[in-house]
């Protein structure tokens, strides 16, 4: 028995649609924010990298939905998405006043870390186009009954503005509408919520949002920060990847929410910005617990996007692999290897997924 029942790929126009901030990430690569003098240009969102992994890896059919102000930087990140492969046409346009003032399109400055100087994100995103969304903005029943298998949204794109916990509601109720499978990356980001009521704000939202959702994602600090479940004996110094008090919680949160049909939580031990333990389990109401291969002392290139990527993979392996087992290890291995390479998004393929999953090794290739 598969944990998930999704809606059949022949009878949808989309496998996958995001609903998210995508922002223009600027890496100054081995430097720090600083002192760097160039950049590298990216784009990146934690709800949208998620449909880009299933298009770009895993050759899903994907959309995104966000608002861009419709400048120069917007048209840029329009050319990111458009290599990323999917479809804008739900991508909404707000007139730019010139300077900023009333909308403007996010930036994020990435420092991906290196051995004891951790990872560090500085984003600047007030008042961007997709945080002044509002709820009818968009047709959801329209985009819906088109026939779509999994909306993808999170805990980030929430906690934009007042109005964005209303618009991932309505999408999301709409979604389960037309029978749509709903996944959910809690993904708290204390920045995000620190100047609208932090952590209780933060609780109350997600609570509210986790009434419509299937599949819920996070790690340890996301399920106690954004849902209030502890995980007994975890801090965020993690460095045994020990899963008895993660599968407690998992069991306790599903007991709170009976519309949960899967949880999946990933592991992440940081020994270092560059070497960090890795792994991730799951759980379904059908299938009971699954967990992926532990990697212990994992080499980190660029730790971003790893957990979207880690979604991005479990969500391919619900949706077309028939096992929380295999879903997991994907989920899992994609991770693994999208930190290897610079970036929010992914760069590798399903092949190079799959060979790590079934426990293939970094041996070259000719």
């Amino acid at each position: 028995m598969t944990s998930l029942n999704v809606r059949p790929a022949a009878d949808s126009a989309y496998d996958v649609v995001a609903l998210g901030e995508v922002m223009l990430r600027l890496d100054p690569g081995n430097r720090r924010v600083r002192t760097a003098r160039n950049f590298d240009v990216w784009e990146g969102g934690g709800e949208y990298n998620v449909a880009r992994g299933l298009r770009r890896c895993f050759g899903l059919r994907g959309a995104i939905v966000t608002a861009l102000a419709d400048n120069e930087i917007g048209r840029l990140v329009e050319d990111f998405m458009l290599t990323g492969g999917l479809d804008t046409q739900y991508v909404q346009w707000v007139p730019y006043d010139g300077i900023g003032r009333e909308v403007r399109n996010g930036l994020n400055f990435t420092e991906r870390g290196f051995g004891a100087r951790g990872a560090v994100g500085v984003s600047d995103r007030g008042n961007t186009a997709i945080s002044q969304l509002k709820p009818d903005d968009v047709d959801w029943d329209a985009l819906f009954s088109r026939g779509v298998r999994w909306l993808h949204t999170g805990g980030i794109f929430a906690a934009l503005s007042e109005s964005s916990a209303d618009v991932a509601e309505a999408a999301m109720a709409a979604a389960r509408r037309h029978g749509t499978i709903v996944s959910y990356d809690l993904n708290y980001r204390p920045s995000l919520w620190k100047g609208i009521g932090g952590e209780e704000r933060a609780r109350e939202v997600n609570r509210r949002l986790a009434q419509h959702v299937d599949v819920m994602i996070g790690n340890e600090e996301d399920f106690t920060a954004s849902l209030g479940f502890e995980v007994e004996g975890v801090d965020e110094n993690l460095t045994d990847l020990d899963t008895g008090a993660f599968r407690a919680m998992i069991k306790t949160a599903s007991e709170a929410y009976p519309n949960f049909q899967v949880i999946a939580t990933t592991l992440r031990g940081v020994r270092s910005a560059s070497r960090n333990d890795w792994g991730a389990i799951a759980w379904s109401r059908t299938e009971g617990f699954a967990e992926a291969t532990h990697r212990a002392d994992l080499e980190i290139f660029d730790r971003v996007g790893g957990g979207d990527s880690f979604a991005s993979g479990l969500a391919y392996g619900l949706m077309e692999l028939g096992s929380l087992q295999e879903a997991v290890e994907y989920g899992a291995a994609h991770g693994a290897l999208a930190m290897t390479t610079p970036g929010d998004t992914t760069m590798v393929t399903r092949a190079e997924v799959a060979k790590l999953a079934g426990g293939g090794s970094a041996r070259v290739q000719r």
